[in-house]
């Protein structure tokens, strides 16, 4: 019902700063209202009103009532409220998301992905984290001990025995550290931009993730093989018992016997049994190396592998359908998407804030900062935490927020925080200047936030009032019951409420207009007819 109400009351929204030669069509208590305001609203509501509702003076009422509404609305103090405050606060967060991009840069990483979606990587890595253990680790510490590896690796080490001695990923222990084939999307955004810039048979150099620092060997890349579905039948004994079972399986399917049927009834895999064997549709990395390897060989849809083996037993497969890459434009909604809702995400966040870096006048007062660099856990006093420590344009951080922002964060190095910290006070200020940057965002938000007002006005005046008010609803029941097509009010309570309410806001509504001083500029509003041939 709020959205309903919220877009109701957008056709009486301000959409326009006023100009100097606009005329006053009408003052509420003094304060004027000009034509410019009543003019686009009302234009903006002509497509949507049928003609008998078109008239200046019946749209001029509506609106001066919208009005006394938005006036009762904060004489009230409506808009101090913690509900009021919560949800305008989520409205705006949401409402200014599409202005926190760089477009342009947004536009390539879409490209960048569909790039990368074409092309497979196969890379293996060695991880060291953050911690071992209960015990921190400091950068420098950590990238020694890659440096060290990485030396190794020149001598002719193998990667892979390197990755078993030395990664903090536990896989590393069966795969040596190799990761198998993977595309956008599938790895960490740091990952995969390292993947994919180092060459064949190259060591990258270390790279940072939330998961700690690594290094990775690029094995091969490939054209992407698309999407494969298939079915497959397994045997989970490893041994000769296994290999005899598919093996006959096997047999029965070069006789003719259906491939569905048997793996319902000999498949061990019970989770794909039931359907004929068939698994969900999958691409590179999805499966084990040794799995997919067999599936990419076939290709001809129908076609069945011979029995091979896994670390989950021995399997048949068949290939049921390939799926191609789609074009750029076919998958340009996805790609969109999942870039918003992965960590790459963040990047464009990142490139807009480095722009405003460029285009703000920002000062920073690098002797506090230098102090606090020197000893983060110095006290200053009063005077000095109470000074700016970062303007933005003309708005200030103090040196006492950034020694709020730093605390409990001895893990991170004061500079880093720094950098963070302003990075949040440039932000925070193009936020707040989106108003006076974007008038359709001024716009937007001003209808949802006088929105949200007379919601709450109305309920607390009309609606909750009408629903909790039996001896009244029952008065204007008998006083109207000529209206209604039964004398037993419980048979049209829904009908009647309604009336009831819009008795109870004419009311209010004649109320508002005697304590509130309304005065029309008839001489304007003659013209503003004739404009409209009314």
């Amino acid at each position: 019902m709020k959205n309903s109400i919220i877009t109701f009351i957008s056709l009486f929204l301000v959409l326009v700063s006023y100009g100097q030669k606009d005329k006053v069509l009408l003052t509420i208590n003094e304060e004027p209202v000009y034509v410019s305001e009543f003019k686009r609203v009302y234009e903006k509501n002509l497509d949507q009103i049928n003609d008998s509702e078109k008239g200046i003076d019946k749209n001029l009422d509506l609106f001066i009532n919208y009005k006394l509404k938005l006036i009762e609305a904060y004489k009230l103090k409506l808009d101090t409220s913690r509900n009021y405050k919560s949800e305008y606060r989520s409205y705006k967060n949401q409402l200014m998301t599409p202005y926190l991009q760089d477009e342009d840069f947004k536009k390539s990483l879409v490209q960048q992905a569909y790039n990368r979606t074409k092309e497979e990587v196969r890379a293996s890595h060695i991880l060291i984290s953050y911690s071992k253990k209960t015990a921190k680790r400091d950068t420098t510490e950590i990238l020694n001990v890659l440096d060290s590896i990485r030396t190794r690796i020149d001598k002719g080490d193998d990667f892979g025995e390197l990755a078993k001695e030395f990664s903090d990923d536990p896989s590393a222990q069966m795969n040596g550290g190799d990761l198998g084939y993977f595309s956008a999307f599938r790895m960490v955004y740091p990952f995969e931009e390292a993947a994919y810039a180092t060459e064949v048979g190259k060591v990258s150099k270390p790279f940072k993730t939330r998961f700690g620092y690594h290094i990775l060997k690029v094995t091969d890349k490939r054209n992407s093989k698309g999407a494969y579905e298939v079915a497959h039948i397994l045997a989970r004994d490893k041994s000769i018992i296994g290999k005899v079972k598919i093996d006959s399986l096997y047999k029965k399917i070069q006789n003719g016997e259906s491939f569905g049927d048997i793996a319902k009834k000999y498949s061990e895999d019970k989770g794909s049994a039931t359907n004929g064997g068939v698994l969900p549709r999958f691409s590179s990395g999805r499966m084990v190396p040794s799995f997919e390897n067999e599936v990419f060989n076939l290709t001809k849809e129908g076609e069945v592998s011979k029995p091979f083996k896994t670390r989950y037993g021995w399997h048949i497969v068949k290939l049921i359908k390939n799926y191609p890459i789609k074009s750029f434009q076919e998958l340009k909604p996805e790609l969109e998407a999942r870039i918003r809702t992965s960590n790459r995400g963040k990047l464009s966040l990142q490139k807009l804030v480095s722009d405003l870096k460029l285009k703000y006048k920002i000062v920073k007062n690098t002797d506090l900062l230098n102090r606090v660099i020197k000893d983060r856990d110095f006290e200053f006093p009063e005077s000095d935490e109470n000074t700016a420590i970062i303007t933005v344009e003309k708005q200030g951080a103090t040196l006492k927020e950034f020694l709020d922002y730093i605390k409990n964060k001895k893990y991170l190095s004061v500079e880093n925080l720094w950098s963070k910290f302003e990075d949040e006070k440039v932000l925070n200020y193009y936020k707040e200047d989106l108003v006076n940057l974007y008038p359709e965002y001024k716009n937007t938000l001003q209808e949802y936030k006088d929105g949200l007002l007379l919601f709450d006005l109305m309920k607390s005046k009309i609606w909750d009032a009408s629903q909790n008010d039996d001896e009244g609803l029952t008065n204007y029941f008998e006083n109207n019951k000529k209206n209604y097509s039964s004398e037993d009010i419980s048979k049209v309570k829904g009908e009647v409420i309604n009336d009831y309410q819009k008795y109870l806001e004419e009311q209010w509504l004649a109320t508002l207009k005697k304590e509130n001083k309304i005065k029309i500029n008839k001489k304007v509003l003659k013209k503003l007819k004739k404009r409209y041939n009314q």
